[in-house]
């Protein structure tokens, strides 16, 4: 039984009461992106309400004002991830963002021509993607770790694929198509002992699971403020710092210099080397609230309540005839997937709505995977702390319609 009081804590949430279609909102996608607590919402207001201005470079009280707060929630995702470092903190505007930036800096000063980039077919595919652009441009070879048709990664097949020609490994935390939890510290001991680079897709992670980069031994850390009850737009980038300063920048422009004349430029220090321009202030402000309101509630108890509710949708899904679970690993955050026989997952989700009940359909941007596992896409429920297990009867519900009505 959850220690949270979970209506107290739906109360946060303005959107909760939102009607859909004249039925109260039932919201089951937050695997795309959760909702924004007050507090947060309020931040965003009183930033550009009373102290809305540029950073760093200002004097006056209300830059200095705005650069104490940005700064602010540096130092709170440091904390956030046990970084041992203030600057290893780049702030970017989402996950693809921080991979990019890791593959177009670290990929292109490093990586040459037969060297190997190990990613799994777990895989975003803005994990994908950014690594393939990689190698046509240097001639790397892109490598992917196996899955077995529960969704868990083959350990196995990785470790056959290590070498001295592997320089970097990319992989999710946890799959944002199925919910599968990867044991990213033994990928990242494994890539380790070959002398590779390791970068972790965080976004799915970021409100579920624990993050500790030192123990983890992670070389970059990516994640995404929209996922963990903050602003869309607005990202992290975790690095080591002796990595982060062997990099090239980015960007060129504003805040990532130190002197530039006609003839050369030398570049600011860490973390301002990667954050060229002005960046997407009010979104940063606003994250340090996201994070205080998760340090609140105890990410261990939204993960134990979160993990009641997938447990519960487990078995009532179950419980449908024609119904397959899409996705059935050993450890899993609160993501079910699944497809109804006879039924297209679009056809789910449109009827679904109907009744106020919002799930994701399609590939998921993992058409990879769904090629794995022979599916044109899945429908998908996924569960955050302000969910309840009378939503999720809802969507039993809804789904003996969805029956009723197509087939």
């Amino acid at each position: 039984m959850s220690i949270l009081d979970i209506n107290k804590i739906r109360k946060d949430f303005p959107i909760l009461d939102e009607k859909v279609n004249g039925r109260d909102l039932v919201y089951f996608d937050n695997a795309a992106t959760t909702q924004k607590p007050s507090i947060v919402l309020d931040a965003l207001a009183n930033y550009y309400g009373h102290y809305n201005a540029n950073i760093h470079r200002g004097i006056h009280f209300l830059a200095e004002k705005a650069t104490s707060a940005f700064e602010d929630s540096r130092t709170t995702i440091q904390k956030f991830l046990n970084a041992a470092h203030k600057e290893e903190i780049i702030f970017t505007y989402g996950t693809t963002d921080g991979i990019n930036l890791v593959a177009q800096t670290y990929g292109r000063k490093f990586l040459k021509e037969g060297d190997e980039i190990i990613i799994s077919t777990l895989e975003h595919h803005s994990n994908i993607v950014p690594w393939q652009m990689l190698c046509a441009e240097k001639g790397c070879v892109l490598r992917v770790i196996p899955i077995d048709d529960k969704g868990d990664l083959i350990l196995e097949e990785y470790e056959k694929m290590l070498s001295e020609k592997t320089k970097f490994v990319s992989v999710v935390h946890v799959s944002n198509a199925l919910g599968t939890i990867n044991d990213v510290k033994f990928i990242i001991d494994k890539a380790h002992a070959v002398g590779a680079k390791v970068l972790i897709d965080g976004a799915q992670a970021s409100s579920h699971i624990t993050i500790d980069v030192q123990a983890l031994d992670a070389d970059f850390y990516a994640f995404s403020a929209h996922k963990l009850f903050g602003p869309t737009g607005m990202g992290v980038l975790y690095g080591k710092s002796d990595v982060l300063n062997a990099m090239p920048p980015y960007r060129g422009g504003g805040e990532m210099i130190k002197e530039v004349t006609f003839e050369k430029t030398t570049y600011n220090e860490l973390p301002y080397k990667f954050e060229a321009g002005t960046p997407n202030i009010a979104d940063v402000v606003a994250v340090k609230f996201a994070i205080d309101y998760i340090n609140d509630l105890g990410k261990e108890n939204i993960a134990a309540y979160e993990d009641e509710l997938l447990k519960y949708a487990t078995e009532q899904l179950s419980d449908i005839s024609g119904l397959s679970i899409v996705g059935q690993a050993k450890e899993k955050v609160s993501v079910v997937s699944f497809v109804l026989d006879g039924v297209h997952p679009q056809d789910v989700g449109v009827i679904l709505d109907q009744q106020g009940i919002a799930v994701r359909t399609g590939h998921h941007c993992t058409q990879p995977l769904m090629n794995r596992l022979g599916l044109p896409g899945t429908s998908r429920a996924s569960f955050a702390v302000y969910n309840t297990k009378q939503e999720i009867d809802k969507l039993i519900a809804g789904i003996h319609k969805v029956k009723k009505m197509v087939l």
